[in-house]
């Protein structure tokens, strides 16, 4: 079985954000989506044109930084 990692770094997300952009990923990798819409697929902010919610197994929440 192969392993993807992928890292997301912000100061905020929204609710399955994460999940989303991963499943939009997957998606583009399957070829449903061309890896060339994915700016106009963030831009657009229409969760429609998005790939699916990929299921939470395997996301893990390594560090959170905090503004001192």
């Amino acid at each position: 079985m192969e392993e993807l990692q992928l890292l997301y770094l912000g100061d905020g997300f929204l609710y399955n954000m994460v999940r989303i952009i991963c499943g939009t990923i997957v998606d583009v990798g399957l070829g449903k989506i061309d890896c060339k819409d994915m700016p106009k697929i963030i831009e657009s902010k229409d969760r429609k044109q998005a790939g699916k919610t990929l299921p939470p197994h395997g996301l893990y929440l390594v560090e959170v930084y905090y503004n001192s």
